[in-house]
């Protein structure tokens, strides 16, 4: 055996070992393993499409019909607004979005996808599509049917 390959079954022995560890049962970390196996494999496949999960959260958002405002993003993706005024900059840059006059506040600019962003929203949906199928593959239909149910439960009703 080489040495590189020993050492991944060394990691795989140690990964196996450290499964009867309590930390295993604790919702927190098996939420952010499952987020951060999930973000890295989407991000993957977003690649390509020089997207990450943050960016295209964003780009989905703009393609709602919902001209979202860059607070309202803010909020609802749990991010720093800064965060968002660069992720949104990104997309104009290319773009894929622009900032228009929120009818709502006109102190506000609502974010808007375009023609490009719709079709970029299209391939990136496909591919995030495909990164939840292979994160969710050891559950039947029913299980990720539950499992979206719940996480929706977590992940809004505890914000009200």
């Amino acid at each position: 055996m080489t040495a590189a390959a020993n050492g991944r079954a060394d990691e795989a022995d140690a990964g196996s070992r450290l499964l009867a560890a309590e930390l295993t049962t604790e919702i927190e970390f098996l939420t952010a393993r499952a987020r951060a196996i999930g973000s890295s494999r989407a991000n993957t496949l977003l690649a390509p499409l020089g997207l990450k999960v943050r960016s295209y959260a964003v780009l989905s958002l703009a393609c709602s019909g919902l001209n979202p405002s860059q607070r309202e993003l803010a909020d609802f993706l749990s991010l720093d607004p800064s965060q968002i005024v660069a992720l949104v900059d990104q997309l104009e840059q290319r773009r894929a979005v622009t900032r228009e006059q929120d009818p709502r506040d006109r102190r506000s600019k609502g974010i808007t996808a375009t023609d490009e962003g719709v079709r970029l929203h299209d391939e990136a949906r496909n591919a995030i599509r495909r990164a939840e199928a292979e994160s969710l593959a050891p559950l039947d239909t029913g299980e990720r049917e539950q499992l979206r149910a719940l996480l929706r439960r977590i992940a809004f009703d505890a914000a009200e």
